[in-house]
């Protein structure tokens, strides 16, 4: 499990996270919703160990979160930094290189579920495609968090959904947590077990999918619309 207590983060005067309190589960689909500058991709990269908190605890099973969670977490950033003379093949390659859980065979059935040729260099590759490459090599890995950083931004519907139905495929939902931070709620729904809400760098609601429209009486969507305006 990951937790966070009482975790803030500060980018000189701005209050990017304010002790903020969490727990993730194994075993979930959650998402990760706010407004631009709400703290969304501060918290991924505090959860990634790419960053470190100024006060409180960030701990996966209890330990605090360093960079070598990066062995157990396979995070993905909102832009890819791909070598671009890469060809898709040797881009696997290497991150079978860096990463043990990477999994060749895994990363080739994704590829190939997206249709992704693995001769195609990436330079040459389209925004659509560059988001199908970036969901194959993070969900190529067997980790046991993925943390997604706006994977559906700027791409179009079609490509969308089939990095949807990557997700859906190619994680084991009983061992395995997806959190992923994105404005495309509406869409994404479908997939979630859990939604959490940023608001100014702290949580404003973490609540079950089922919970919302069971207690509520309408979509994800439709409650932080309602959220908000309260």
């Amino acid at each position: 499990m990951i937790e966070l207590q009482a975790v803030s983060k500060r980018y000189g005067h701005k209050q990017a996270l304010d002790g903020v309190i969490l727990s993730l589960p194994k075993g979930k689909i959650i998402g990760l919703v706010g407004e631009n500058g709400s703290g969304k991709t501060t918290l991924l990269k505090l959860i990634s160990g790419l960053l470190t908190p100024d006060s409180g605890v960030a701990a996966l099973d209890g330990k605090v979160i360093t960079r070598r969670v990066a062995a157990t977490i396979a995070y993905m950033p909102d832009t890819d930094l791909f070598y671009s003379y890469f060809t898709i093949s040797q881009l696997f390659e290497f991150y079978n290189s860096q990463f043990e859980d990477f999994q060749m065979k895994k990363a080739e059935e994704i590829a190939e579920f997206l249709n992704i040729s693995m001769d195609a260099k990436i330079r040459t590759l389209s925004k659509g495609n560059r988001g199908r490459v970036k969901i194959a090599v993070t969900l190529g890995r067997e980790a046991e968090y993925y943390l997604l950083d706006e994977p559906f931004s700027g791409l179009d519907p079609m490509v969308r959904e089939d990095i949807a139905k990557g997700l859906i495929r190619f994680t084991d939902t009983e061992r395995q947590t997806v959190l992923m931070s994105t404005h495309e709620l509406k869409e994404v729904e479908p997939l979630l077990d859990e939604l959490i809400v940023l608001k100014g760098g702290q949580i404003l609601a973490h609540k079950e999918i089922d919970e919302i429209r069971d207690r509520y009486g309408m979509d994800a969507t439709s409650w932080l619309v309602s959220l908000f305006r309260e």
